[in-house]
């Protein structure tokens, strides 16, 4: 079934961000993809100009199909951010006042294989931060990950307390790029934030062989199709819902008081990735299975749960999304 996409609410739910970027201009790299086609209908909604960046490696633009009806305050640019010249290009011609960093090479299978191809993802974040400083851009701000910690080993992540210890080369570009952004703040004065995005899921997000595991677990049971496990499934990640993800962000855009920080974007609940296929295979009512695969020989962190008293009294936000509903409303869109 063909997706249909309601407006994320139906009116300014949160009026304080939508007076502060109501008719701003907005560059969103990776905004094509998964959470960055989000943020630019719900930004369109909230009266803004989005300049949407896109080389469509990863990102479709199907997803960004029906922010079109925004005429002139949707503009689509195809261009890989990791070029100078084309990013140049694009911060001269419409001058953003804001900018939102997704574009990334990113998928833990993809990057696995393709180790060094992750590293091109450095041009873009140097680019990015170069082109804000000389255009006074008003706040930048990077989309990191949890993979930056690595395996927890039954800890919580807690910002500036946890190690970070990151093996993948997925994760060590994202902690890079949180360096140098906090470093621009602290040298330049450029206003930037860095977000440590915890397993966001919802309707759009990739669901092949490179996706994440709510999308393909929701694929295989739409197809009635048996939902693959690695292990035993004991594994737990902290699932966000992307509506969750979308207002956390916009607070920590808006707020002009957060700079040079890297919060922690989850719910704080961990759950088992056994109980996540359940919970999708009663959702679906088919007669799907589970099956058991051999455990990953690398790249599948047993544990990974966040802190997110950081983000509660920064961000004064609260998770609005439990994770069944979040998943019925993600199964109702796409199925």
């Amino acid at each position: 079934m063909a997706q249909v996409f309601q407006p994320f609410y139906n009116s300014y739910k949160y009026m304080a961000i939508g007076n502060t970027l109501r008719k701003k201009t907005i560059l969103v790299t990776g905004g094509a993809g998964f959470i960055g086609s989000w943020m630019c209908a719900r930004l369109l909604e909230l009266g803004a100009r989005v300049v949407c960046v896109d080389d469509l490696s990863t990102g479709k633009r199907e997803n960004v199909a029906h922010c079109k009806q925004y005429g002139t305050f949707f503009i689509f640019v195809r261009a890989n951010v990791n070029s100078r010249k084309a990013l140049a290009a694009v911060f001269s011609k419409y001058k953003p006042q804001y900018v939102l960093h997704y574009a990334a090479f990113l998928g833990v299978r993809r990057t696995l294989e393709n180790p060094f191809k992750v590293l091109a993802d450095i041009e873009g974040i140097k680019n990015i931060l170069e082109l804000s400083r000389k255009h006074n851009v008003t706040k930048v701000l990077f989309s990191s990950s949890s993979e930056v910690y690595g395996e927890l080993n039954g800890t919580t992540a807690v910002e500036h307390k946890t190690p970070i210890n990151s093996r993948l080369p997925y994760a060590a570009v994202k902690v890079l790029g949180e360096i140098y952004f906090r470093t621009y703040y602290e040298e330049y004065g450029l206003p930037t934030v860095s977000l440590r995005f915890f397993n966001v899921y919802g309707p759009r997000q990739e669901s092949s062989a490179y996706g994440f595991v709510t999308a393909i677990f929701m694929r295989q049971a739409l197809s009635g199709k048996p939902l693959t496990v690695f292990g035993k499934g004991m594994q737990t990640r902290d699932f966000v819902y992307i509506k969750d993800n979308i207002e956390a962000t916009l607070k920590a855009l808006t707020n002009p008081k957060i700079k040079g920080e890297e919060i922690n974007i989850g719910t704080g609940k961990e759950t088992r990735i056994i109980d996540l296929a359940k919970k999708i295979v009663k959702l679906s009512g088919k007669s799907s299975k589970i099956k058991f695969l051999p455990p990953l020989k690398k790249g599948d962190m047993l544990g990974r749960c966040p802190d997110i008293t950081k983000m509660k009294r920064l961000l004064k936000y609260q998770p609005r999304y439990t994770l069944d509903r979040g998943l019925r409303e993600t199964y109702e869109e796409i199925g």
